[in-house]
């Protein structure tokens, strides 16, 4: 039997996407890489924006052709579609045999027994249970990885489906966190990359207080990891206790994400934001001030029910100002069943996107010109491969964390290993990406 697996949408995702895997090899079932040789596949899905919803729909149906193309046998949707459109996926894609809930992983084998059996499955749990654990099998190339901390959010933002499809904020224990880093460095892993709705909330519910710094100092302490890479900091969460780990543990890159959506007072309102710009520009200048090297990242939803010229112009201005290093802007997607998709005053798909081209060729200038800033200065590179028929490799520095910022292409005479930390001097800079040189 041989299964293919398909994982879309997010990093968090990918996790519960490598620990379904880990399950399926575990019980010595066999993973193809041609969808052709599939008795079953599974497609783990997205759903979180109108895009993704199309993508894993579409993706559903290609595989699906396999039963007249392929030997396919049994069809598998997983993932956040299932859990929220389980109803529609049996009314309106017969061609799937077995549907899985975001809490259900744990029966992935089963479901797989099942399809070759011909029967129907799906499964279903309440969404308040312990986030899966277990052997991962990862699939980012085995020297970075995600390591997912907590699932689930409590934020309820106005305009996100998280909560009702992944449920209230559950944390993995410390302990249960601590040995998959050690596997992980076993395995050869040097990055780990934190993961979660909310990174920043870590631990409140089974610690009864926040504790990332607690985990950043036990993993700055596995041999093997030499970074350590934090996403998805809510910037209300932002504390003295996190920015004291951040400095006295040396493996945590001086990089945050900080998801901001917007700078008017009254568009964060509406989004049921805990923060105002106020807020906002006193954590970044509190960042910049303890930690003068920190890379922020941050991402914006643009053309937000009601949102007025004025407030995208007060955006586009914050945005100018606080020259942020990473950024990414997003139109706003109305999703079902959420407060926002019944706002008035909805915007047009026109000037949404209009909105989200302004921000990003703002921030295009702003990347550039940090960019160029970078030339002269000497950097660790992390070597994820090589450009064909050049001797150039391709790496990232701290400031770029795997496929959502940019690269720093290193000219070498010498031969470069994937997964090799080297000391790079910038030479050239792109808006997004950087050209350097091996320091011998």
């Amino acid at each position: 039997m041989n299964v293919f697996f398909i994982s879309l949408g997010c990093d968090k995702n990918l996790v519960d996407s490598e620990q379904m895997l880990g399950l399926l090899t575990s019980e010595g079932i066999a993973i193809t890489d041609d969808e052709t040789q599939a008795d079953v596949i599974i497609v783990n899905t997205c759903c979180f924006i109108g895009d993704a919803k199309e993508e894993s729909i579409k993706t559903i149906l290609e595989m699906a052709e396999y039963k007249t193309n392929g030997k396919l046998r049994g069809l598998i949707v997983t993932g956040c579609l299932a859990e929220r459109y389980k109803e529609e996926i049996k009314k309106e894609l017969p061609e799937v045999d077995a549907v899985l809930g975001t809490n259900s992983y744990g029966s992935i084998v089963e479901a797989v027994r099942k399809v070759m059996e011909g029967a129907w499955y799906e499964k279903f749990q309440k969404l308040d249970g312990p986030p899966l654990l277990g052997k991962r099998m990862v699939t980012t190339g085995g020297h970075y990885a995600y390591l997912k901390i907590a699932e689930g959010c409590n934020k309820c933002c106005s305009y996100c489906i998280i909560p009702k499809i992944r449920g209230p904020y559950r944390s993995v224990p410390m302990e249960d966190l601590l040995l998959q880093a050690e596997e992980l460095a076993a395995g050869g892993v040097k990055e780990l990359i934190l993961v979660a709705q909310e990174t920043t909330l870590y631990g409140v519910d089974l610690y009864g207080k926040k504790s990332l710094a607690a985990l950043l100092d036990g993993l700055n302490q596995i041999e093997g990891i030499v970074w350590i890479r934090i996403l998805y900091c809510y910037p209300e969460e932002i504390d003295g206790e996190l920015i004291d780990a951040i400095l006295r543990n040396p493996k945590v890159c001086h990089y945050l994400d900080l998801p901001i959506q917007h700078a008017s007072d009254s568009v964060l309102k509406q989004m049921g934001r805990r923060t105002a710009k106020a807020d906002l520009t006193a954590v970044i200048l509190n960042l910049r001030e303890k930690i003068p090297d920190i890379c922020i990242r941050t991402t914006l939803i643009c053309g937000f029910p009601q949102e007025t010229k004025e407030q995208h112009e007060e955006l586009m201005q914050f945005v100018n100002d606080m020259e942020f290093d990473r950024l990414g802007a997003f139109a706003y997607s109305p999703e079902e069943g959420t407060p926002a998709e019944a706002f008035p005053g909805q915007i047009s798909e026109e000037q949404k996107l209009l909105w989200q081209e302004e921000v990003m060729e703002l921030q295009q200038e702003v990347s550039f010109d940090k960019n160029e800033a970078m030339i002269g200065k000497e950097v660790l590179a992390f070597i994820e491969g090589k450009v064909a028929d050049e001797n150039v490799y391709i790496g990232r520095t701290y400031r770029d964390a795997p496929d959502v910022d940019g690269y720093v292409f290193v000219h070498t005479r010498g031969e470069l290993l994937t997964g090799e930390f080297v000391k790079v001097r910038i030479t050239g800079a792109y808006e997004y990406d950087l050209i350097g040189e091996v320091v011998s």
